[in-house]
């Protein structure tokens, strides 16, 4: 008698039940996603509890380095990615939001060339948002997507085909589970539960378009991690029968223990990989986090003052666009999150010309790439790039071989003059109740003072209040940093928030629970390894 077949991976019953969800997490769907949990999610439990260890370490040498182990590797010039297809060769402008309907068809018009469909830190998990994401990308690849704005009565439609941004979509990191998808009663890593489904519904469609399964990796923190991801990919391209090489991946280098791990990266992806990307908050945020008991010289000043300019940042750019040309990657820049107000024609004109200088220079620094937040952006940066790049599609040419960066300069946070200012623990304390409660409300990315934010926002406002109050800051005005300053301050904010938006709004909405979530992970001497974490706790839905 032959053993029964797995069982495929269970909707848990209290999930809501949403209209065509039959269509997203049909049988077939569901047994790939279990597949890929028996199979992976052991060793994604065994690389979590690595990071513990490396931390630990970190913890207690307040440095790091680049891998003796792997020299070998970073030293050999023989060995390249596999080249772009081409629907990635050109990368010069990308957009980044959540794939909501709205946003999933202006991003596709927008003008950019690539669109990051994002699961991950501009997505709130709610079952809602993950499943009718996944439906939307569905329907866009069917254009069978439109939408109609309930205010405005505004109609929103796909562009011509050749239009269109081409989607690298990126799931959630390797920490988060998704609650409402269990196999053999454990909960999936959201991880695997947005690829897998993504993959298994996409892959051949994209391919049918001219395109591929494209993804962007966020949060890796090892080249195992990244080793990880390529047998998922080599296993789920035999799953469905599609010619391995077809996934593409582009890493995303926002923790300080991947800047060490660029080369071993793209290495291990090398089948498979399309680029780098460089990040700012979770970047900064991954600084704060290892050496937050590493001593005054790994303090950062307020989250505004670091700019990619910084000593430290420069190093870390550099040093991708040098990784990524020597092995044949793109590099892609970071974001310009500025969201253009419709009433304010002056602070639109300075937030323009900053985001024109720092697109003038990534590209001149030879990035092939940049981010933008919102539409109106993409002209400024795809000017920056078409006078740099011209009729090429990417500058993979330059191989900035000028460029030497040592361990050290990586972790240089000392090298800043700017120092902690009590206006910037106000900010990080407003920013981080009015985004903590917009996510709790399931938005993942949220306008707030001008700005698009996502859930890194959050991760850097509350490791830097943690940050500068264990370290005993003493700010311009002669006030410590405390736990008392912190929930003074956060009381202030909040009534200032009630005041702003009236008793009515304020009781319908997540604020108290935000003000208090925001206070926990600040203030906790236990430092959460994710604000994430506690609040998918809270989160309803």
């Amino acid at each position: 008698m032959s053993a029964p077949a797995p069982t495929p991976a269970a909707i848990v019953e209290a999930a809501e039940n949403l209209p065509r969800q039959e269509e997203v997490l049909n049988g077939d769907a569901l047994a790939f996603v279990a597949e890929l949990h028996r199979r992976f999610t052991p060793r994604r439990d065994e690389l979590l509890a690595r990071r513990a260890e490396r931390r630990a370490e970190i913890a207690r040498t307040s440095t790091l380095d680049f891998l003796p182990e792997t020299a070998q590797l970073r030293e050999d010039d023989s060995w390249k990615v596999a080249p772009a297809p081409a629907a990635l060769t050109d990368r010069r402008v990308e957009i980044t939001g959540p794939t909501d309907r709205k946003m999933t068809i202006n991003a596709l018009n927008s003008g950019a060339k690539v669109w990051l469909a994002d699961f991950e830190d501009a997505s709130a998990p709610t079952w809602e948002n993950v499943v009718l994401g996944q439906l939307n990308l569905i329907d866009a690849y069917e254009r069978k997507i439109d939408f109609t704005d309930p205010r405005s009565g505004k109609s929103y439609a796909l562009k011509a085909a050749d239009e269109l941004a081409t989607v690298v979509m990126r799931p959630r990191g390797w920490h988060l589970e998704e609650r409402h998808l269990t196999v053999d009663g454990r909960p999936v890593p959201g991880a695997l539960v947005d690829f897998g489904l993504y993959f298994f519904h996409n892959a051949q469609r994209l391919i049918d378009l001219g395109k591929g399964p494209y993804f962007y990796l966020p949060k890796t923190e090892s080249y195992l991690e990244a080793r990880l991801w390529n047998e998922i990919f080599v296993f789920a391209q035999d799953y469905v029968g599609i010619p391995q090489g077809t996934v593409r991946a582009t890493v995303l280098i926002e923790t300080i223990t991947a800047a060490y791990e660029m080369e071993e990266i793209l290495y291990e992806l090398r089948d498979h990989a399309a680029g780098l990307n460089a990040g700012r908050w979770d970047y900064l945020f991954s600084i704060v986090k290892n050496f937050r008991d590493g001593g005054r010289r790994f303090v950062l000043p307020d989250r505004n003052a670091v700019t990619m300019t910084a000593p430290f940042m420069r190093a870390y750019t550099e040093l991708l666009v040098r990784t990524c040309h020597k092995r044949g990657a793109h590099a892609i820049g970071g974001m310009a999150a500025f969201i253009p107000s419709r009433k304010d024609a002056e602070v639109n004109k300075v937030a323009f010309e900053k985001v024109k200088a720092d697109k003038d220079r990534e590209a001149g620094d030879g990035f092939d790439g940049s981010w933008v937040a919102h539409p109106d952006l993409v002209p400024i940066a795809l000017a920056s790039f078409d006078a740099v790049l011209g009729d090429k599609p990417n500058q993979k040419d330059r191989l900035r071989e000028d460029v030497s960066v040592a361990a050290a300069d990586l972790i240089a946070i000392d090298s800043l003059d700017a120092r902690p200012t009590y206006e910037g623990l106000r900010n990080a304390v407003q920013v981080g109740i009015r985004y903590i409660e917009a996510w709790l409300r399931g938005l993942g990315a949220v306008a707030i003072f001008n700005l698009m934010e996502d859930a890194a926002t959050a991760e850097i406002s509350r490791s830097q209040i943690w940050q500068w109050i264990n370290a005993g800051v003493v700010f311009e005005n002669g006030e410590k940093a405390t736990p008392e300053l912190a929930r003074q301050v956060a009381a202030e904010e909040l009534a200032a928030i009630r005041a702003e938006i009236g008793e009515e709004a304020f009781t319908a909405g997540r604020w108290q629970q935000a003000h208090d979530l925001l206070l926990k992970v600040s203030l906790d001497e236990d430092y959460a390894d994710f604000l994430t974490l506690p609040a998918y706790e809270q989160l309803i839905g």
